[in-house]
């Protein structure tokens, strides 16, 4: 019995030095943890609730749509894109709204707001898409040379075929029938495998090539 005491009473020891040469450690590594997990559920929470009040800005802005009600699509794009800039309520909220400026004319607001969901955006294939439509957007307002650089690089996606009929338009606007011929040609090819959706936009590229052709 009094050899397991001193044995007890070693290990004791041996634990109280452990304890002061790592105590310390160790309690910090805990308080670390422990407000990690407490920052991490923080931001969880603060995530879903952005989300939730995001999603019902967004839920507005389809409304005022639907209803093509252009002051509201751009003041519910604007409180999206100032309050809400990181989700991607806020670069789909600009395309919507961008749509609903275009139908009624207004061209500088629809193009302001997809410069910002083409440059700010977080989703890639929603920049892409952004750029697109932007210089659809600068094509109507005779700025050709503007579309075209909006327009590189075209991207090796399923919006090839139209940045290349797009790219086409804008060298054509510009007096260069032989590069147009080239974006139109590129454009046919990128929609060579595509289904049957693609049959109407081919046969509309097919048409602009030979008008210049011709």
């Amino acid at each position: 019995m009094a050899v397991y005491d001193l044995e007890e009473q070693e290990q004791i020891s041996e634990l109280k030095a452990w304890w002061a040469q790592y105590g310390k450690l160790v309690t910090t590594i805990a308080v670390v943890a422990a407000l990690a997990s407490v920052g991490w559920q923080a931001w969880q929470w603060y995530s879903n609730k952005t989300a939730a009040e995001a999603g019902a800005v967004y839920y507005s802005l389809q409304q005022a749509a639907a209803e093509q009600d252009a002051q509201k699509a751009r003041d519910a794009a604007g409180r999206l894109i100032g309050d809400y800039g990181g989700t991607a309520y806020a670069q789909l909220g600009a395309l919507l709204s961008a749509s609903v400026q275009f139908a009624k004319g207004d061209l500088d607001n629809a193009r302001s707001q997809l410069e910002w969901a083409a440059d700010e955006g977080k989703d890639p294939a929603l920049r892409e898409l952004a750029r697109l439509r932007l210089a659809a957007v600068l094509l109507q307002q005779d700025a050709a040379d503007k579309a075209l650089a909006r327009l590189q690089p075209v991207p090796d996606s399923a919006y090839k075929a139209r940045f290349e009929d797009l790219r086409g338009d804008a060298l054509a606007a510009q007096g260069k029938p032989a590069e147009a011929r080239v974006a139109y040609q590129a454009a046919i090819d990128a929609l060579a495998t595509a289904g049957e959706e693609a049959v109407t936009l081919r046969e509309v590229v097919r048409i602009k090539l030979e008008s210049l052709e011709g």
